[in-house]
């Protein structure tokens, strides 16, 4: 976590969390279709079925790190970022789901008695 003196380290942008979680096919899309390149190309360019990539970018599918290295190899944007933000939406989703929270919560509580 990023800190500055005299300011609430929850207030500085890099530290705040989006309130809707963003998937990394988003970012995927938006740049290709930035670049002008189809998904049906990018799909046979990179050896997936078309379907599959576009899963991958309606953020029906996870970006795994065999798809992170191929999206590097394609656009030559570093497969680890691809890695970080799909690590990052996970732990949000997985953040925002009550029962999953309440589920740490009750872990945490007995721990403590440990």
């Amino acid at each position: 976590m990023i800190t500055l003196s005299g300011i609430n380290p929850n207030m500085i942008a890099n530290n705040l969390t989006p309130g809707q979680p963003i998937h990394p096919g988003e970012l995927i899309k938006d740049e290709i279709e930035y670049r002008g390149i189809s998904q049906k190309n990018l799909a046979a360019e990179i050896g997936i079925p078309a379907s599959v990539l576009n899963a991958v970018l309606n953020g029906k599918r996870a970006v795994t790190t065999e798809y992170a290295l191929l999206f590097e190899a394609a656009l030559g944007i570093d497969a680890d970022i691809w890695l970080k933000i799909q690590s990052d939406y996970n732990k949000q989703v997985a953040k925002s789901d009550p029962s999953f929270m309440a589920r740490i919560n009750r872990i945490r509580n007995v721990a403590a008695f440990l």
